[in-house]
């Protein structure tokens, strides 16, 4: 039996799963396996590159979606270097194709929400902080994604695991909300839902499955990767980014280290600027440049279609909840308290 969520109810997908708008990855044909496998796919429009490109990557998505089956795409809004991206554009075509889903990111989307509410589209909003959902939550979106510590990209600067952050958003927020960050295996799953979450949120989990365009030998290294192996860089710039800990990585580390305080974007530029990243996905070089990852690379050992994942993590989640949790609780009149042997 389907678990059923405030989350399934609102975007009328069979499991609890969100695939999150990621940057490279994001595609037309990654979202649309996981929305044809009962979750929700979400493309990053901007991979595409113009907001033009954009429209043509939501009709490719709807396209490879069966049935009719939603989709989402994700709007992430970030500080630029120079002239920034035309997201008023983004917006518009977002907009203009009648999607039904987004999911923003990054910095204060409130004027972009108020124009897709104002089209009747359904908005998540990724938070990483209880202060910044309540806030996102008072000017009207729909559902949070709350980001623990665990997550991969960019984790903020609280540290703040999902462990306390989910139990805190029971607390303090009325609509629903994703926990997101770390979240790999259906026993995360049940543990979300018995926090307070109505659904997950994956992302690094989603880049080791068969649809993602990642080289064979990136998701290799994720499935000989453990828990440990990822490197929270530019810390001192209060910009951290959590990525897999590659040879690039490590030298991104080493230097951040030796700087100290005199540490500046410039030392590592030449290392983390994403023409490098992208060229070392096209040369397959998983040591090439850096990539993201979350802690969740740890509890990857297969490397499945995204039905098969899927399908497993759903199981998993109601095998536990009815086996090993429901058998946690009895009935107290057919228990006796056993007394403790002396030592």
């Amino acid at each position: 039996m389907p678990l059923q969520t405030r989350i399934t109810e609102m975007l009328g997908i069979a499991h609890p799963i969100i695939m999150g708008g990621m940057t490279g990855v994001g595609t037309p044909e990654l979202a649309a396996a996981v929305s044809n496998a009962g979750g929700l796919g979400v493309i990053a429009i901007h991979n595409a590159g113009t907001p033009e490109e954009g429209r043509k990557w939501i009709r490719r998505t709807r396209s490879l979606c069966r049935n009719g089956v939603p989709f989402g795409v994700n709007l992430t809004i970030l500080p630029s270097m120079g002239a920034p991206p035309p997201y008023d554009d983004y917006v518009r075509i977002i907009i203009e194709e009648n999607v039904r889903i987004v999911e923003t990111a990054g910095s204060n989307p409130q004027r972009f929400v108020q124009r897709f509410k104002a089209a009747n589209i359904i908005t998540i909003h990724k938070c990483i902080s209880i202060r910044h959902a309540t806030k996102a939550e008072g000017y009207g979106v729909d559902i949070v994604s709350l980001d623990g510590f665990e997550c991969a990209g960019h984790p903020g600067e609280e540290d703040i695991g999902n462990f306390v952050l989910q139990a805190r958003g029971a607390k303090a927020l009325t609509v629903p909300y994703l926990c997101s960050g770390g979240v790999g295996d259906g026993k995360q799953i049940a543990a979300a839902l018995a926090l307070g979450a109505d659904g997950v949120n994956c992302g690094t989990r989603f880049c080791a499955t068969v649809e993602c365009n990642w080289p064979e030998s990136f998701k290799r290294r994720m499935q000989e990767a453990s828990e440990t192996d990822t490197v929270l860089m530019l810390r001192r710039l209060q910009n951290t980014c959590r990525v897999f800990r590659n040879d690039v990585a490590v030298e991104v580390e080493e230097i951040e280290s030796a700087k100290g305080e005199k540490f500046e974007f410039g030392d590592v530029a030449h290392l983390v600027n994403g023409k490098r990243g992208r060229e070392a996905e096209q040369n397959k070089d998983a040591d090439g440049g850096i990539w993201s990852a979350g802690q969740v690379i740890g509890l990857i050992d297969t490397i499945p279609t995204c039905k098969e994942l899927i399908d497993g993590m759903v199981k998993e989640a109601e095998d536990t909840i009815r086996s090993r949790m429901n058998g946690m609780v009895c009935d107290p009149s057919m228990t006796m308290a056993q007394p403790l042997s002396r030592l």
